[in-house]
């Protein structure tokens, strides 16, 4: 299987709702979730996606920021691989395209949040070197 990894154009973020979707359990409505990622092309915000065929069947947010720490960063969000395509290497060759895409851009570090409950994460973010370095508090305002 060939697959296609690029950035998506801001003009079709709206692509990328449904696998959002699915990977929020739905618990965010589409509508709310087209409304947020119009705003967050805005921001420093770019959306990689994979495709199949013209078919979108994968997604990563990439957020880019400054870091005392860290110097310059991304943060991949919501990475997320249709179902049907997992277990068969394609989230590895896409973080080796995303790792090349931002070097190129002159990132220095990778740093990502993952749901607690989703530890096949885990063991993915394991396996490509991303160690824990705190948690990840949310609160409403």
């Amino acid at each position: 299987m060939t697959c296609e990894f690029k950035i998506l154009e801001s003009k079709n973020i709206h692509l990328v709702v449904p696998l959002v979707e699915k990977l929020n359990d739905y618990k965010v409505s589409a509508e709310v979730l087209e409304s947020r990622f119009i705003e967050m092309t805005k921001q420093n915000y770019e959306c990689a996606v994979i495709c199949d065929n013209n078919k979108i069947i994968g997604v990563s947010g990439l957020w880019y920021c400054t870091r005392h720490y860290s110097g310059k960063s991304v943060e991949p969000d919501h990475v997320y691989i249709d179902e049907s395509y997992r277990g068969k290497g394609i989230g590895k060759a896409f973080f080796n395209w995303i790792y090349s895409y931002v070097k190129d851009k002159g990132c220095e570090t990778i740093e990502l949040n993952t749901y607690v409950s989703n530890p096949s994460s885990h063991k993915f973010y394991y396996n490509e070197g991303f160690r824990i370095l705190g948690f990840h508090f949310l609160k409403n305002v």
